[in-house]
């Protein structure tokens, strides 16, 4: 092989894994951000203390769901400490350390955190 077609193939390698890379970060649901979780738009991800952990259940539905939507898993097959669960009308949550988590609709921008300690029930995500 000559050295030009051995650096032509060292080029090529790096932008592939850095593409891959960064690919492999967009399609994550989550990142963690200041301190807590945010899904891929920035907005604060809440856990609801109705959830028993590992049940792969949320408690969350109707009213509840349209104002607290669920965390959608993404096309990536998530990894320890994150799972799916299937809610009741068959869609998909994810979950992180078994509880279903959540956004909450009068968050309005990244960073906002209106839904914290509501009704001493949700709580943002922080580990």
């Amino acid at each position: 092989m000559s050295m030009k077609t051995l650096g032509l193939a060292s080029a090529f390698l790096v932008t592939f894994l850095s593409f891959s890379a960064h690919a492999a970060d967009q399609s994550a649901p989550v990142m963690k951000k200041d301190g807590m979780l945010v899904d891929m738009k920035g907005m604060t991800v809440y856990t609801f203390d109705k959830d028993a952990a590992n049940s792969g259940k949320s408690a969350c539905s109707g009213g509840c769901a349209a104002n607290w939507p669920a965390v959608q898993p993404g096309d990536a097959a998530p990894s320890a400490p994150y799972s799916v669960i299937t809610r009741d009308d068959g869609s998909k949550q994810l979950a992180y350390k078994g509880k279903p988590l959540y956004t909450f609709v009068k968050d309005k921008k990244p960073g906002d955190k209106a839904g914290d300690k509501a009704m001493n029930a949700w709580h943002v995500v922080t580990d």
